[in-house]
């Protein structure tokens, strides 16, 4: 259960430049409500252009000493930050409650996965060096180097995890990075750069700027643009990574793309029904459904369909959405009124094009319990589009073969997941299915931050985890020596 105390109080943060809390040089600010209650959760700086461009300055400034510490007293540093989190503990739950309705597991959740990434970017910089060098011949050999101010774009839905993911692995290579908080969460962004600047981040190697919704597109452009932005990585919808994507490209900067997902979790005649469902549940609710690898997508065989729904039906009669402040409160509020809307429009779309709701589908200004709906057809919206809430859609397949086709007809191409006891024929349907991640008998909503994390198709380009991203955060280059 999350304290009560803070409701009333805004929280009020500031930009995060060269070590210390800095205001907007226009003196504005800009407020986020809370989605339970509608109150002013944060009231945060409201940064424009002219302060991207001074934050890249420092940034750029910082480079050169962060990259040439040796990166076993960067790795000291950054395992520093992970004993810490646990102290930030609870301010980082009181943020998430205020910005975002997160419930306590998924303030757990993101903690624990957060601590994963800065040791899995550890790991991986220790492992790859930027002084290493591969010897071919005395004469002629390739080093890897940091790339030098690296742009990270988190989002809202998972704020400790994401944007922790999205410094950690550049700064242990030795970049500097700017970290443009979300719009929805900029309270909890920030104080990820006060985790850092405490374990001992060199001042100016981390930066954070908020900005209001309406100066987005000018702070990013102007960011992108800037000649010491070397690389960008952003985690959000497809609709906006198209959009930075193409401004990247007009500066021929490389990015790193995490995009939106539909991901389809496949249910053969064989699995044990009672695993598929309590893992199709955790998948499509978990922080009500706003996750990008969330089960959106249910595909059962027709031979099994009733009764997976059955007892799928039996899990969800708890998961009524609610203020995460009131005990035993499973499913919070979706993030903003438009989500909601969106949701519901959704949701009657596919009951007035024959689709039948097996639970939830109630939507009480942002809240929205935890909706099923089965016999889902190409002609509803829901079949193609994204959810990104606590809605699941159910398809009805003949044969393992016919789920591939189905699971396949999408544009987005993040996770999935097979449920069977014939591991042979899991693994082949993994292979043939177009997405970045494939679990067999387990959840779509996995993660691993020493794994490569990624999608296909619409779901973006580009790896987090594993060896995967040296390639991301590094620059390869080749020296020869004439005597």
């Amino acid at each position: 259960m999350h304290n009560k105390t803070d409701l009333s109080i805004p929280t009020e943060v500031n930009m995060f430049i060269g070590g210390r809390p800095t205001p907007a040089m226009s003196g504005g600010y800009f407020e986020r409500l809370d989605p339970s209650t509608d109150l002013v959760a944060t009231r945060a700086a409201s940064g424009r252009a002219e302060d991207a461009e001074h934050m890249a300055a420092i940034a750029a400034a910082s480079f050169s000493k962060w990259s040439n510490t040796d990166v076993s007293e960067r790795a000291k540093i950054l395992c520093r930050a992970k004993q810490l989190m646990p102290k930030y503990k609870d301010r980082f739950a009181q943020l998430m409650l205020k910005e975002i309705g997160a419930v306590t597991d998924w303030v757990d959740f993101n903690i624990k996965v957060a601590e994963e990434a800065i040791e899995a970017a550890v790991v991986l910089a220790l492992k790859h060096p930027s002084s290493n060098i591969n010897n071919e011949t005395s004469d002629s050999y390739t080093i890897r180097q940091p790339v030098g101010v690296c742009l990270a774009i988190a989002p809202w839905n998972a704020p400790i995890a994401l944007a922790m993911r999205a410094v950690v692995f550049p700064l242990a290579f030795g970049n500097s990075v700017i970290l443009k908080a979300s719009e929805l969460s900029p309270a909890t962004h920030s104080l990820i750069a006060e985790v850092l600047d405490e374990a001992g981040v060199p001042k100016g190697v981390i930066s954070v700027m908020t900005n209001a919704t309406e100066h987005s597109e000018e702070v990013i452009t102007s960011l992108i643009a800037n000649p010491s932005v070397r690389r960008i990585n952003f985690t959000g919808s497809t609709r906006i990574g198209k959009i930075i994507a193409s401004i990247a490209a007009q500066h021929l900067k490389r990015c790193l793309l995490e995009l939106g997902g539909k991901s389809p979790l496949i249910v053969l005649k064989d699995a044990d029904l009672h695993l598929a469902a309590k893992e199709a549940v955790y998948g499509a609710f978990l922080n009500q459904g706003q996750i990008c690898m969330a089960t959106d997508r249910i595909i059962l065989e027709q031979t099994i369909a009733d009764e997976f729904i059955h007892i799928i039906n039996t899990m969800l009669t708890d998961l009524v959405a609610g203020d995460p402040r009131h005990e035993g409160t499973k499913l919070g509020p979706v993030a903003s009124p438009t989500i909601a809307s969106r949701l519901s429009a959704l949701i009657e779309d596919a009951l007035d094009k024959g689709a039948t709701l097996i639970s939830g589908g109630h939507r009480r200004g942002q809240f929205i319990d935890a909706t099923l709906l089965d016999h889902i057809t190409p002609m509803m919206r829901i079949y193609s589009e994204e959810c990104f809430g606590p809605i699941a859609g159910i398809y009805r397949v003949d044969s393992p073969e016919e789920a591939i086709t189905v699971a396949n007809n999408c544009e987005y191409g993040l996770a999935s997941a097979i449920f069977t006891r014939d591991l042979t024929l899991a693994k082949s349907m993994a292979n043939r299915l177009e997405s970045g991640m494939c679990h067999i008998n387990s959840t779509t909503a996995k993660d691993d931050p020493a794994m490569p994390f990624g999608g296909l198709k619409s779901s973006g380009y580009g790896r987090f985890g594993s060896d995967a991203c040296v390639d991301e955060f590094t620059e390869i280059r080749w020296v020869t020596v004439t005597p």
